[in-house]
């Protein structure tokens, strides 16, 4: 006899590729300075240099791609595009400060 309770079954996602990567991603300590220096721009104010924590860079991430986690990424198009637009603009940002040492020298 059904007791007419209802099982309810929670699918975990499961993170893939874009997951590890987002998760390196926040480790890395030159992105979190990316994001003390494009916060710095955005809000019209210094932060300063060491602002963004590990969780912070999580959190961008997450709110950006409107996404509860970043397993999200490997199963969500829209989020992941969002994702990739972020490394994306971190990566050249990255390059420009790169070229900028060279000169520097």
């Amino acid at each position: 006899m059904p007791s007419g309770r209802r099982e309810v079954v929670v699918s975990e996602k499961k993170g893939g590729h874009l997951a590890r990567s987002a998760a390196m991603l926040c480790q890395d300590p030159e992105f979190r300075l990316y994001l003390d220096r494009a916060q710095s721009v955005k809000a019209g104010v210094k932060i300063p240099d060491g602002t963004h924590t590990v969780e912070d860079a999580r959190d961008l991430i997450v709110t950006a791609c409107n996404i509860a986690s970043r397993a999200e990424l490997d199963h969500n198009l829209a989020a992941a595009t969002r994702y990739r637009h972020i490394k994306s603009h971190f990566l050249r940002w990255q390059g420009r400060q790169a070229r900028r040492e060279e000169a520097a020298r």
